[in-house]
């Protein structure tokens, strides 16, 4: 009924819903009838977990095996709640360092966000539930295994985890180029979470009117922005440069 990465059957995925499994998307042959799939449909709501309809002949592609109808992907690592991401860093003496990542789809550029994370010490990574980039073995070979090491937590509402970290005293600073400040004009050295946008709608206009600070990279080129990855780098190392001149010599 399942492997490392799959689940398939209607009613494995209800029980590992039930369970909760770490499961990042669900995919349902289309016109799919029967009580049994109601209820999974319901639970799928209720646990605000991807779900896409697609042709059987998708589903038979995903797995070999008798899917009826369903075919679930299992991340390979657990989440944390925001409320448990926020209280395991409170208890650390340095200033934390978050990400937030509103409706990055591509796993690769994940990944890669991931490994940078690791390496400039981010306390944890915040994604939504639904929408976001899922952690694949694709994401895994990216991020170079640091997605073992980096905390991540799902939320329903990217703006929920603004307001939330907002009252628990850290300033949310949004990647985008809709400002005139750049990111030297920001400081990093207090709490914070750095917000990046999707690679090609970037962040939501709401989230933008909820950060403390709008800040972009100052482009120099033709080229009017940067790989939402590679903008991350800059952003963390800029952030790592401060915090570093701040420590007394």
């Amino acid at each position: 009924m399942k492997n490392t990465d799959q689940i398939y059957g209607i009613r494995a995925v209800i029980e590992a819903i039930n369970a909760n499994e770490p499961i990042d998307k669900v995919f349902i042959q289309k016109g799919l009838k029967g009580d049994l799939s109601r209820e999974m449909e319901t639970l799928l709501r209720k646990n605000s977990i991807n779900a896409s309809y697609v042709p059987i002949e998708k589903l038979n592609r995903l797995t070999k095996n008798n899917h009826q109808g369903v075919v679930a992907s299992i991340s390979p690592i657990s989440f944390l709640s925001m409320e448990e991401l926020v209280e395991q860093v409170a208890e650390k003496e340095t200033a934390p360092l978050f990400l937030l990542l509103d409706q990055l789809s591509d796993v690769r550029n994940f990944g890669a966000i991931i490994r940078t994370a690791e390496c400039t010490g981010v306390d944890g990574i915040i994604i939504q539930k639904k929408g976001a980039a899922p952690v694949t073995a694709d994401t895994i070979k990216t991020s170079a295994g640091a997605a073992f090491r980096v905390p991540i937590a799902k939320v329903d509402h990217i703006k929920d985890a603004v307001f939330f970290l907002q009252a628990s005293g850290i300033q949310v600073v949004a990647a985008t180029e809709k400002t005139n400040n750049t990111i030297y004009d920001v400081s990093f050295t207090a709490p914070t979470a750095i917000i990046l946008g999707s690679e090609d709608q970037g962040i939501t206009p709401s989230i933008l009117k909820a950060a403390d600070h709008l800040a972009k990279l100052p482009m120099l080129g033709s080229i009017g922005s940067l790989n939402v990855s590679v903008a991350c780098g800059v952003f963390l190392y800029e952030a790592v440069r401060q915090r570093m001149d701040a420590i007394p010599k």
